[in-house]
């Protein structure tokens, strides 16, 4: 028998997407939808690519609807998780795809999101490396609340954890600049409404974009030391995908076949990260409607840098896919259930 799944703000880009990915997962079926400025509409007049769940009716978001699923997947808006989580049986599993239980450090939540910590969940990025030897997946089995990642942090995450396993690199100077599509930002974000995007921009410059303490916190994690990282996204004209380039000072005797050997180490057995041949590196339409994450590495010598560029799809790997990944493992079901070959 299949488990009862529901969605909660399942009208925006997150809770549609998660919705054709469930749509292709054998043990799952959603049954209720949430969305509260949608009540009444079909999920498909929003997202007219799905097929199985397109004549699935929104209701309001509230406890009744919400309670008697086996999974529930929160695409809410930051800081709405928090209270809709106390509606839900401990027994449920719930998978938020917002920032509400991310975080370790209240002081840091409250400082970046200006309001209350109501706690920290399970962290859902299997391939996190912990400390010298664990990853992350290992503390994901039997769970029953979990924090999924947020995309930018997933592209800068996976691209400087080996090198800093590997001790290869200055933790004080890591900088990430990101070229990051308008799905991001929302289906109701002024970029998203009318005329497609026709230029490029930054955003949240200057250290002050939510995801730098959880990209601090995964990091780490891996280093056992404090890093400082300097992370600047760019909005471009491109719906969907991350690109993120990301530079670091390399320590005295590193050279590319010690990077390259350190990502090798790393993801050489992870299904969903692939290191790409020297010389070649990623771009978005690679990994447009996948869970994959496409790794390419450079070394400037001149400079003293390693540049390590990452693409996802940020919809996917960076959130729908990411969740069900995470998802499968807490259930003790394959980890690449509904996810092993891309999601048409």
């Amino acid at each position: 028998m299949k488990l009862r799944v529901a969605i909660a703000g399942a009208s925006g880009y997150v809770g549609g997407e998660l919705a054709r990915v469930i749509e292709n997962h054998p043990n799952l079926e959603l049954v209720t939808v949430t969305g509260n400025s949608s009540v009444g509409e079909t999920l498909g007049s929003l997202n007219p690519e799905l097929k199985k769940y397109s004549g699935l009716v929104f209701v309001e978001n509230n406890k009744e609807n919400l309670l008697g699923h086996d999974v529930v997947f929160l695409a809410l808006p930051h800081t709405h998780s928090a209270e809709v989580a106390t509606w839900l049986e401990d027994d449920v599993l719930v998978l938020d795809c917002g920032a509400d239980f991310r975080l370790e450090s209240a002081a840091e939540f409250a400082k970046f999101y200006k309001t209350k910590h109501a706690g920290t969940w399970a962290y859902g990025m299997p391939e996190l490396l912990i400390g010298e030897s664990s990853k992350q997946r290992e503390a994901l089995a039997g769970k029953k609340r979990i924090a999924v990642p947020g995309c930018n942090a997933t592209a800068i995450t996976l691209a400087f954890a080996p090198l800093l396993r590997s001790g290869l690199i200055e933790t004080a100077d890591l900088v990430s600049t990101l070229s990051v599509g308008t799905s991001g930002a929302g289906r109701n974000a002024e970029v998203n409404q009318g005329e497609a995007l026709a230029s490029a921009f930054a955003y949240q410059v200057g250290g002050i974009h939510r995801h730098i303490p959880e990209v601090q916190q995964n990091l780490e994690k891996v280093s056992g030391s404090r890093v400082s990282l300097t992370f600047t996204p760019v909005l471009v004209p491109m719906f969907r995908g991350i690109l993120a380039v990301n530079t670091a000072k390399v320590l005295p005797g590193v050279n590319l076949e010690s990077v390259r050997k350190a990502f090798t180490d790393a993801y050489s057995e992870e299904e969903f990260i692939e290191l790409l041949p020297e010389g070649t590196f990623p771009d978005t339409s690679a990994v447009e409607f996948n869970n994959k994450v496409q790794i390419g590495i450079a070394l400037d010598e001149a400079s003293g840098r390693v540049i390590v560029i990452s693409a996802i799809d940020n919809l996917v790997k960076g959130t729908a896919g990411a969740a069900i990944q995470s998802m499968n493992l807490a259930l003790g079901l394959s980890e690449n259930t509904g996810i092993a070959e891309g999601i048409s």
